[in-house]
Parts: C-alpha cells; structure tokens; sequence
C-alpha cells in the first residue's frame, strides 16, 4: 500500500467521480483507476462498487475512507513538521467573483509566481453561488466569493469587507439626497442576476425593510451595471471604493439610504474534508493582496470607454 494509492482512493470516493480526483492528484484517469485497483488487491476486497457511470463504495470501502483520510492529514502533519519551504507544482483551479477579478487577481498571480513557479494557476470568473457550488463539487480547489457560504460542508475565512452605495447618473436625483423606502420605490433598479452573493445580500435587506423595487435589469456583469447606471437607465448599489473613478469623474453620482446598505464580507472557502497544504498557503497569498478598490489596468481601461 502507497500514499498515491490512498489518496487516489480518497479522493474518488470524497469527490464522488474518478475524472475529478484523476485532476485533484494531476494523473490521468487511468492511472488513478490503476492506483484504486492496486489498492483493492492489497487489502483484499473492493472499494467501490462499479455500476452504471458512477462508483459508489462499498460498505469496505467506508471504512477504509476514515482511516485514508487520516493518513493523508499525518502525510500533511509530517510536511509541516520539517518547518521547510513547501515548494508548490501541478494546478490548481479556483473561483473569484467579478470584483476581485477587476481589483486584485493580478496582484494574486504575480504573488503566487513568484513564490511557487512551478504551479500552474486556472481562475474562473462567475457569480459567488455558481462558484460555490464547483467548489462543493471539487471542480474547484477554492474560491474568494461574497460570504457567508450556504452549504455547510464548506469552510471560511473571511478576507475583506466591501461597503456598497447608491449610484445614479447625474441629474436623476438632488445632490446630496439621503433616500429613503419611499425615494427608493419610484425608480428602476439595475441588480446583478440570480447567483450572486450581492443580489442575495441585497434582496435580504430590501425584505427586511418591506421594499418593492422596481428591477428592470439584471445583468451578470458589473461593469455592464455600471455603463447601464451611467447611461441613466435605472439606480444601482455598487462598491464605494471601487466607484471612486466615476464619482471623481463626474459620470456618476452617489447617496446613501436610510436605512443604509448593507455591507458583504468576502470569503475564502473550500471543502471542510480538503486538508492540503496548498490551501493555507494560497490563502495567505490571497490575504497579502486582497483590496477591493484600486482597479486593474482593464478596469482603468473601461472606465475611459464609459466615460466617452
């Protein structure tokens, strides 16, 4: 028995398909079904029972995966005891939402080359909820989302606070103006789509206060928002910090409510069974670099196009 053929073994079962544990341990799906039949001939009996396009285990198999699970953290525990580098390899794929994509993922991959070359880093960009779920399904290693996670086989730590504010184009509202539930109420909304923390954030705190809002738009896309609110097709609850250029800019104009916006915390999560030593790593790296208001070049970019 070998540690490879452990965690090829727990990885299958704890992420429920061969082709996504063959990428957590970077194998091919052959390999890693090679690694599992090995180990079923060591010990003796299955592991898996083999029907239809899914394995499930057998009730052998569920007791061998408490004990793999525990040798792989004692491989990690060793690991952390040689107090040494950990030079990380292969790949690894996470989730980020819009926001920090437009903000700090450059500074995230400059980080990570620069201490691990040798790592090969997938983002994807797409709604918190989307995200989430990958990540429960170990199509993702981790994801910085808008918090806190739903599903509660999911671990967090929070890495940033983000304060939201009213945004219009200017001349649709008095400079100045603090709205209340009745100002809020008479005009159209821009909100991102089904999926994002921030609708959801949102949408809790517009039931809170008995709100119906008139929402005309929803877009998956925040800079979409942005040039639809400067194009005074509605209101919209955006990033402070982040909307500073267009405020300075004179495209935009902000308010406050009362009551005021909710903030959003954003999280680092991934799956509470995922014991790797990449993940404390990476998220270390992410807590060096994490802000959410000074803008890419892309974003600096944009920001020129909306204003013309």
């Amino acid at each position: 028995m070998t540690l490879k053929q452990l965690e090829a073994f727990y990885f299958a079962a704890t992420l429920g398909s061969f082709v996504l544990a063959a990428q957590r341990v970077h194998v091919t799906q052959s390999s890693l079904s090679k690694r599992i039949a090995e180990l079923e001939e060591w010990v003796g009996v299955e592991l898996f029972v083999r029907t239809g396009k899914r394995a499930h285990l057998t009730e052998a198999g569920h007791r061998v995966l408490k004990v793999a699970g525990q040798m792989l953290e004692l491989k990690e525990y060793v690991r952390d005891a040689l107090d040494g580098p950990v030079e990380l390899s292969g790949t690894c794929s996470f989730g980020i939402s819009e926001l920090g994509a437009l903000t700090w993922l450059p500074r995230f991959v400059a980080k990570v080359r620069e201490k691990h070359p040798q790592l090969i880093l997938r983002p994807h960009v797409d709604l918190g909820r989307r995200l989430e779920r990958q990540v429960v399904r170990g199509e993702l290693d981790f994801a910085i989302v808008p918090g806190p996670a739903e599903d509660p086989s999911i671990s967090q730590q929070r890495i940033g606070d983000v304060k939201f504010v009213w945004t219009a184009a200017p001349g649709r509202l008095r400079p100045g103006r603090i709205l209340k539930p009745a100002d809020l109420a008479k005009h159209p909304v821009i909100t991102m789509t089904e999926g994002s923390g921030l609708t959801q954030a949102f949408d809790n705190w517009a039931a809170s206060q008995g709100l119906r809002m008139q929402r005309i738009v929803a877009s998956n896309s925040l800079m979409a928002i942005i040039g639809l609110t400067i194009a005074d097709v509605g209101v919209s609850f955006l990033p402070q910090a982040f909307m500073r250029p267009w405020v300075d800019g004179g495209a935009l104009t902000t308010f406050r409510s009362n009551p005021p916006l909710p903030g959003l915390a954003y999280c680092f999560i991934h799956r509470e069974d995922d014991r790797r030593s990449l993940l404390p790593i990476l998220l270390q790296c992410v807590l060096d670099v994490a802000e959410y208001a000074t803008m890419t070049e892309y974003s600096r970019k944009t920001t020129r196009r909306l204003r013309k």
